[in-house]
C-alpha cells in the first residue's frame, strides 16, 4: 500500500505529467487552460487548471535550473509536460519544448551546453531520448530502443548511458500449449507475482548500458541478462535507481532479485555494484535484509550514501540513512541516534554532507547531516513540505514546496533564507478564496498529544455551524503532513463548506518509530481511538454542528471509513470511502505485494496459535456491518490490484442489503488512484453531491436559531 519514497500527491502529479501514449504525437499541444473563477470558488475544474511541476534540475555551474511544468487538458482527457528553463534566481524563465508528447528525466550533459530529456516518440511508439541545446535549439532524437525506455542516467563524462527498458517476463507460456489457439487470451499462471499494481506481468524492466556520444546511442548490452528480476522495481522505482560514479568507470542499481512467491514475500532489494571494465557485478548490501535504496555517490567517489530498512517485509520501516565505502565495506548508520527518516537524499558539494527533507512533526523541512559527526543541521522549515532538494552549492540547495494551500513550486533554500524562483500558480491562487489551516494538539486516549491540521471554509464565520469531515489517512503509514492533493484537496473541501480534522494518528511517520509502528497488527486498535479522539474534538468547537459530521479516507483510509462504520456509536452521518479493504481475510490472499499483508496483518488467518493474526482478522470491517448505520459512499477503480474492485463492491453490496442508503462510483480504467482528468472531475462531483445530500445544513447561533 505504500511507497518507497514519494508521497500520493507527488506520485499523482509526476504519474499525470509523464503521460505518453501511442496518439500523443498526433494530438494537439496542451497549453495552460483558460479557466473562469467565481466567487473565488475552488471548483473540480480548477483543481485541473493548476500548473504542475514535478522536477527541477540544477545546472552543473549552478547558474540555471530546468524544470518540467505540466497542464491538463480536460477535453483530451491527458496532460502534457513541457521543458522549461531559468536562471537559479528565478529569472528569464523560457518554455523550451512545445509538443504533445509530455518531456520528462531531464538531465544536464556537456557541462551544461545540453540537455538530455525522455519524450514518447511516435516511430517507435514509446519514450526515446531527445537531446537539445540549453536554449531549446537543435532538438534531436537519439535513441531508437525496440520497447521504449522507461528511464535514464548519463554517465559523468558523457560517454555512457544507463537506462530502463522492458523485456518480455521470463515466466513465458509454453508455447506449444498455445500454438494452434491464436485467439485464446487464457493465461498460465504457477507462481506468484502475475499481476502488480494495475497490470498483469508480462513485462518487466531491465538495465541497459549503452555508448552515447551525444548524438546517438549504440552498442547496447543489458547488465542483467538473463536474470529474471525487475530493475528498476515496479510499480514506482526510476532513475534514482542508477548512480555513476564520478569517474564513469562504474555504476550502481537497485534491484530486488527474487521472484514469485519469494519476491511477493520481501521487500529485500540490494544495491550492485557493476564494473563497466571487467562487466562484473558485486552485491554491495548483502546481508541486509529489507529495502536498500537510492544510491548517491559522493563527489570524490570514495563514498556511497543510500536509504536503507532493516525489516524483510516492513515497508514502512524507519528509514536508515546509510553511507559505506564504494567496495561496499564500513557501512554506517548516520541517523542512527535521530527517531525520524530522510527522504530524497542529495551530496552537497564540497562532500561533507548531504542534503535531505523528511518527515517531522506534521511538516517536511530541509535537514544536512554532517557525514563525519551525524550532527543533523534544520535548514528550512514552515508549515509545507519541501521535496526534491538539489544542492547548488555548499549552503545552498533548490527544492519543491507545497501545502495545503498551494502546489509545487521551486525555491532556493539556505540558512539565511526561502526565497520562491517560480509562482506558476501565484495568479490563480490569488483568484481563490482559500481556507485556514490550524495546527491543533489533540489529546488522544492514552494521554498522547496528537498533531492534527484543521482546515476552516473560506470566508470562515465562527456564529455559523458547519458541517465536518474526519479525513482518515491511507498507507497506512503515509504522514498526513502539509500535502497538496489533486483528489484529497482539503482547499476544495473547505471551499465547499465543510470543517476538515487530519489527524496524525498512530502509524504515521513524522513522531518517532514508535509511533509509526505502533499500528502494524493492531488494525482496528489504537489508531482507530486516536480517530475517535480527533472527532470528538471537532465535534466539540462551537462552530460545528456536530450531528453533520462524516468520514472520509482511501486505502487504509478507507479501511478507516469501513472500521468506523461499525464502531462510530452514531459519530457520523455519512461516509466516502474510495479504494478500501473491507474484508481482511481475502485482502490477505487478493493483494499483489504480499509482504505489506504478511507482517502488518500479522501472518494469515488460518494460522490457529498466532494472536496477532486472530486478533487483526476479529477487527475486520465485513464483521460489523450489522451495526452500520450512516449511508455510504464508495468508489473503486477496476485496475487496482493492490486493493481490488471487489473489496469495495463487497462492501456496497452489504451497505445495500443492509438497507442503507449507499452509491458505488466505478472505474474501470483507474487504478488505486484516479488520473485521468475526466474521471477526477467525475469522481469530486460525486463526492461532493453526496456529502452535501447528509452534511449540508448550516445554521446561525442566536436566540431564536433563525436559518442563515
Amino acid at each position: 500500500m505504500n511507497k518507497l519514497t514519494l508521497t500520493m500527491s507527488a506520485l499523482c502529479a509526476l504519474s499525470a505529467a509523464v503521460s505518453c501514449s501511442k496518439d500523443a504525437a498526433n494530438e494537439e499541444i496542451i497549453e495552460k487552460p483558460d479557466i473562469e473563477i467565481q466567487n473565488g470558488m475552488i471548483t473540480p475544474e480548477v483543481l485541473e487548471a493548476f500548473g504542475r511541476i514535478n522536477e527541477a534540475v540544477p545546472s552543473p555551474d549552478g547558474t540555471k535550473i530546468m524544470f518540467t511544468l505540466a497542464y491538463e487538458s480536460i477535453q483530451l482527457n491527458k496532460s502534457n509536460a513541457e521543458i522549461y528553463s531559468m536562471d537559479a534566481d528565478g529569472k528569464n524563465m523560457t518554455r523550451l519544448t512545445k509538443s504533445a508528447g509530455s518531456e520528462s528525466n531531464i538531465r544536464w550533459i556537456e557541462e551544461g551546453k545540453k540537455i538530455a530529456f525522455l519524450r514518447y516518440d511516435k516511430d517507435t511508439e514509446g519514450p526515446q531520448i531527445f537531446v537539445m541545446n540549453a536554449d531549446g535549439t537543435g532538438e534531436k532524437k537519439v535513441s531508437d530502443i525496440e520497447n521504449g525506455i522507461e528511464c535514464f542516467e548519463i554517465s559523468p563524462d558523457g560517454s555512457k548511458v544507463i537506462f530502463a527498458s522492458p523485456i518480455d517476463d521470463f515466466n513465458k507460456n509454453d508455447e506449444d500449449l498455445f500454438k494452434d489457439l491464436p485467439k485464446t487470451t487464457g493465461r498460465v499462471v504457477d507462481d506468484l507475482g502475475y499481476k502488480h499494481w494495475d497490470e498483469w506481468v508480462t513485462k518487466i524492466p531491465h538495465p541497459f548500458l549503452a555508448d552515447f556520444n551525444g548524438s546517438k546511442v549504440e552498442n547496447v548490452i543489458d547488465i542483467m541478462a538473463g536474470e529474471p528480476y525487475e530493475c528498476p522495481m515496479r510499480p514506482f522505482g526510476g532513475a534514482e535507481s542508477f548512480a555513476w560514479s564520478p569517474d564513469s568507470k562504474s555504476l550502481v542499481y537497485v534491484s530486488r532479485k527474487l521472484k514469485g512467491q519469494e519476491m511477493v514475500f520481501s521487500t529485500n532489494s540490494d544495491l550492485y555494484l557493476y564494473n563497466l571494465a571487467d562487466k562484473s557485478t558485486k552485491n554491495l548490501t548483502e546481508g541486509m535484509p529489507g529495502y536498500d535504496t537510492d544510491p548517491k555517490f559522493s563527489p570524490d567517489g570514495k563514498t556511497i550514501a543510500w536509504l536503507s530498512m532493516a525489516t524483510a517485509k516492513y515497508e514502512s520501516d524507519k528509514k536508515r540513512l546509510m553511507v559505506m565505502n564504494a567496495d561496499g565495506s564500513e557501512k554506517r548508520d548516520l541517523t542512527a541516534n535521530w527517531d525520524y527518516w530522510p527522504e530524497n537524499i542529495a551530496w552537497a558539494k564540497n562532500g561533507k554532507s548531504i542534503w535531505f527533507n523528511g518527515y517531522y512533526e506534521g511538516v517536511s523541512p530541509v535537514f544536512t547531516i554532517d557525514v563525519n559527526t551525524c550532527a543533523i543541521d534544520t535548514i528550512a522549515q514552515d508549515m509545507c513540505d519541501f521535496v526534491w532538494v538539489a544542492p547548488v552549492a555548499d549552503n545552498a540547495a533548490i527544492a519543491l514546496r507545497h501545502s495545503m494551500r498551494s502546489p509545487n513550486e521551486i525555491v532556493l533554500v539556505s540558512k539565511e533564507q526561502v526565497k520562491d524562483l517560480t509562482e506558476v500558480n501565484k495568479e490563480l491562487i490569488s483568484k481563490l478564496k482559500l481556507g485556514d489551516v490550524k495546527k491543533v494538539s489533540v489529546k488522544t486516549t492514552d494521554g498522547k498529544d496528537m498533531t492534527c491540521w484543521e482546515i476552516l471554509p473560506p470566508d470562515f464565520d465562527p456564529n455559523k455551524k458547519y458541517p465536518a469531515l474526519l479525513y482518515c489517512q491511507g498507507g497506512p503509514q503515509q504522514a498526513v503532513s502539509q500535502f497538496w492533493s489533486y483528489r484529497w484537496n482539503f482547499m476544495i473541501m473547505a471551499a465547499n463548506g465543510y470543517v476538515v480534522i487530519a489527524p496524525n494518528r498512530r502509524g504515521l511517520p513524522g513522531f518517532g518509530e514508535e509511533w509509526n509502528r505502533q499500528i502494524s497488527g493492531d488494525y482496528g486498535g489504537q489508531n482507530m481511538k486516536d480517530y475517535f479522539a480527533a472527532t470528538d474534538y471537532i465535534k466539540s468547537q462551537p462552530y460545528v454542528n456536530a450531528d453533520k459530521v462524516g468520514a472520509i479516507g482511501a486505502s487504509y483510509g478507507g479501511f478507516s471509513v469501513y472500521w468506523l462504520a461499525g464502531h462510530n456509536d452514531g459519530r457520523f452521518a455519512a461516509l466516502v470511502a474510495h479504494a478500501g479493504i473491507f474484508n481482511l481475510e481475502a485482502q490477505y490472499l487478493e493483494t499483489e505485494e504480499m509482504w505489506f499483508a504478511d507482517f502488518d496483518l500479522g501472518g494469515p488467518w488460518w494460522e490457529d496459535g498466532n494472536a496477532i493474526a486472530k486478533n487483526t482478522y476479529a477487527n475486520s470491517p465485513h464483521r460489523f456491518v450489522n451495526k452500520w448505520t450512516a449511508p455510504m459512499l464508495i468508489t473503486v477503480g477496476e485496475l487496482d490490484y493492490r486493493i481490488l474492485a471487489s473489496q469495495g463492491m463487497q462492501a456496497f453490496n452489504a451497505a445495500k442489503m443492509h438497507g442503507l442508503d449507499a452509491e458505488m462510483l466505478v472505474f474501470p480504467d483507474e487504478n488505486h488512484w484516479v488520473l485521468k482528468p475526466q474521471n477526477a472531475i467525475l469522481w469530486q462531483r460525486v463526492f461532493f453531491r453526496f456529502l452535501d445530500k447528509y452534511l449540508k445544513d448550516y445554521t446561525v447561533k442566536s436566540e431564536n436559531n433563525s436559518q442563515d
